[in-house]
């Protein structure tokens, strides 16, 4: 399975970094001098897909676009290899992986136990927290002050679930997607709204004169998921561990924080 897929209506142009904007931080600062041997690696056939938007999907000259595309580029620049990215229909991308089609799939495969039965990850690279959202001009945000209050949550989603099982005393507003219930927030028909940070930070880039995010990021794998990493055949460790090395080196140089601001001008950390 893959992540559920985002809503249309998101930013496609680069916008200037938002200064103060936490970022992404899921390598080991220690792994940095961990060099690996990349003379078994001269290359990397990256698959991915073309319909995952904003992380992989085709602009409208075709060109092959989206945040895991920039990453798996900056990926080879930094490595210094050689790369070439090649789409493939969702349905089919997996098994092209398995078959050695690709050295490794970028394209949101989840870490699942099904998945990981069949396949290496590598490290982390994007985490996919759980985020409230209020309406500006509140008080100093506090979870305890939302007792009695209705928050606002797509139904049917862990979201809802994590509400239920940490704020027993909230009132759920539980809606058909997550943009009706952001939609809600800002008509002030709920108090304030918890889903995934993700998608309400493509609604908040239009919405800046509305609302805000508040409170930390709340990752729980259990419930949100583990986050997106790179799909490897397994024993391809050699692979692998030039990709975990990369995406230390990215990091180190602010260039995954660039490639996560071009295509997250709103930060959902």
């Amino acid at each position: 399975m893959r992540l559920p897929a985002l809503v249309a209506t998101f930013l496609l142009m680069a916008l200037p970094p938002a200064l103060g904007q936490a970022l992404p931080y899921h390598v080991d600062p220690s792994a940095r001098d961990i060099v690996p041997n990349l003379a078994p690696v001269p290359a990397i056939r990256f698959l991915t897909t073309a319909d995952f938007p904003p992380f992989n999907y085709r602009d409208d000259k075709g060109e092959l676009i989206g945040f895991n595309v920039d990453l798996a580029r900056g990926l080879c620049i930094t490595l210094k290899l050689s790369c070439t990215i090649q789409a493939w229909p969702w349905e089919q991308a997996a098994k092209a992986l398995a078959d050695n089609q690709g050295d490794a799939l970028i394209a949101g495969l989840a870490l699942t136990p099904e998945n990981g039965a069949q396949f290496d990850f590598s490290s982390i690279y994007l985490a996919l927290p759980g985020r409230f959202v209020e309406r500006l001009g509140g008080a100093p945000f506090d979870p305890a002050r939302l007792e009695g209050k209705t928050v606002g949550v797509r139904k049917g989603s862990t979201h809802a679930e994590f509400i239920r099982r940490y704020l027993p005393k909230v009132t759920l507003g539980e809606f058909p997607t997550e943009v009706d219930a952001l939609d809600a927030l800002r008509n002030n028909r709920v108090d304030a709204y918890f889903g995934d940070a993700m998608r309400a930070s493509f609604w908040l880039n239009d919405h800046t004169d509305c609302c805000d995010f508040v409170g930390a990021p709340y990752f729980r794998p259990d419930l949100f998921g583990e986050g997106l990493a790179v799909a490897l055949p397994p024993g391809h460790d050699a692979v692998r561990h030039a990709i975990d090395y990369g995406l230390v080196q990215l990091k180190q140089s602010g260039l995954l924080d660039e490639i996560y601001l071009r295509w997250f001008p709103v930060s959902y950390y």
